[in-house]
């Protein structure tokens, strides 16, 4: 019987440096993971990269860290060619790279309009291409989208526009790495309490953020904390193998489809 468990697997993480990305790194460590790699974006994010490699090294699991503008094929193919030198083959990719950008339309220019395709979307493709490519048999794949792609709202255009293609990035990677028994999903968090959502809403969005969610009184931001998401990406790539194909969202009830 496939072995579905997170310990003794190695894991790739896109972004892995701080927020979603580095609590990912320093769970899969402590559920025994063998080797985490965690990729960060360029110098303003090395810190903490580092102190995520030195989290998941305290847990036990070997660890290093990977520099990489990921919005070129060969920027990934690069950072898997050197994952793989340095831990071996991943088990687990995950992808939680993204830009978010809240402007209307009528003022979006072409170059935010590109750099934000690149981001979101060109990234997320080679990063599945990649992944369909290295990652060991029975595998597990998981990009982070958005909750936006149920929303029905002005001025993230360029935002959930730009990761909506990855519902159908992953149900085409779903269908074929299947016969390899590599799962593949998307998972869109709601609105979470980290540096990536603030600077982009004003106070009076961030107060209606933090009451949108059915169960924003129980939460302590009234946000999607990060804490809560983990637990999904976890059974996802472990136990949860089943799911595939499928975009996941995150979020107390803060919208669905």
């Amino acid at each position: 019987m496939t072995d579905h468990s997170i310990r003794g697997k190695v894991a790739l993480i896109a972004g892995g440096a701080k927020n979603l990305g580095g609590l990912i790194a320093r769970d899969l460590a402590q559920q025994g993971a063998a080797a985490v790699v965690v990729h960060y974006n360029s110098a303003a994010s090395k810190a903490d990269a580092d102190a995520t490699v030195t989290a998941v090294q305290a847990a036990g699991a070997k660890a290093v860290a990977l520099q990489g503008d990921l919005t070129s094929a060969a920027a990934v193919e690069r950072l898997f060619a050197d994952a793989i030198a340095a831990v071996g083959r991943p088990d687990i990719a995950i992808n939680t790279v993204g830009k978010v950008l809240k402007k209307p339309i009528t003022e979006i220019s072409e170059a935010e309009y590109d750099e934000m395709s690149a981001v979101n979307a060109k990234t997320a493709f080679f990063f599945l291409k990649e992944a369909g490519k290295h990652v060991n048999d029975n595998g597990k794949v998981v990009t982070l989208v958005t909750s936006l792609l149920g929303a029905f709202t002005p001025f993230y255009a360029s935002y959930a526009g730009t990761k909506a293609p990855v519902e159908h990035f992953t149900r085409a990677a779903a269908k074929e790495f299947g016969e390899r028994g590599i799962s593949v999903t998307a998972v869109g968090p709601g609105p979470m309490d980290t540096s990536f959502f603030y600077p982009a809403e004003g106070a009076d969005a961030v107060a209606y953020h933090k009451t949108a969610a059915a169960l924003s009184p129980h939460s302590k931001t009234g946000l999607t904390d990060i804490e809560d998401v983990v637990p999904f990406i976890r059974h996802l790539v472990s136990d949860g193998w089943w799911i595939t194909g499928q975009t996941i969202l995150i979020n107390g009830g803060y919208t669905t489809k």
